[in-house]
């Protein structure tokens, strides 16, 4: 597809104008910092971050920190939603078991036993998904959040699991370290801080 058949949505004193074609945007006067939207894009971008329009305008890249924040109920929120998951498959197992054990004490002991292995799913499975491309698990994408380093970008799978288990930290004493968010500028908990991570949200418009 010719780049210049693509469309644009240009904000220009606070309102979305456009569609404008790629040819058409050099009379706008866009700035680096002007946002702009594509076609399938959820979100406005600033104009330093499409390529094309570096090539065409003269821009530079800059890489800026996130300025949108995880809120401490969307982060809670999505953290439910994720336990709801895991636990219903950890149901689903159980119940599989069964067939195989009949006598209600040992159906008993092997519900008690493996209720354990939620948190290490959990454990795994956040730190999997967050360093994925989608910087995310289930929970954090249904509330269009997501994991990312100091600078907004992907972390590494060793920084997710050091990330997750020092959640060991905000939980004692008394959940204080998640409860520091509400403390802190850029809603970070204590194992946000310790891992140097943020929980961004989109910035929209």
């Amino acid at each position: 597809m010719d780049p210049n058949d693509s469309e644009y949505t240009v904000v220009i004193n606070g309102k979305p104008e456009g569609p404008y074609r790629l040819d058409q945007l050099k009379i706008l006067h866009i700035e680096t910092g002007t946002f702009i939207r594509k076609p399938g894009m959820d979100d406005y971008k600033e104009a330093h971050e499409f390529p094309e329009l570096r090539a065409l305008l003269g821009f530079t890249y800059q890489q800026t920190a996130p300025q949108y924040f995880a809120a401490f109920d969307q982060r809670l929120l999505a953290c439910v939603i994720d336990y709801f998951f895991i636990f219903t498959a950890y149901v689903l197992l159980i119940l599989v078991s069964f067939i195989f054990v009949e006598e209600k004490a040992q159906r008993i002991m092997i519900a008690l036993s493996g209720s354990p292995l939620i948190l290490v799913a959990k454990f795994f499975y956040g730190s999997i998904t967050e360093a994925s491309e989608k910087q995310a698990g289930l929970g954090k994408r249904l509330m269009n959040i997501r994991v990312t380093d100091l600078n907004g970008n992907r972390i590494s799978l060793n920084r997710a699991y050091a990330r997750n288990l020092a959640k060991l930290l905000s939980t004692a004493p008394f959940f204080f370290g998640y409860l520091y968010s509400f403390l802190n500028k850029k809603l970070q908990c204590f194992h946000d801080i310790v891992s140097d991570t943020l929980v961004i949200k989109d910035r929209l418009i």
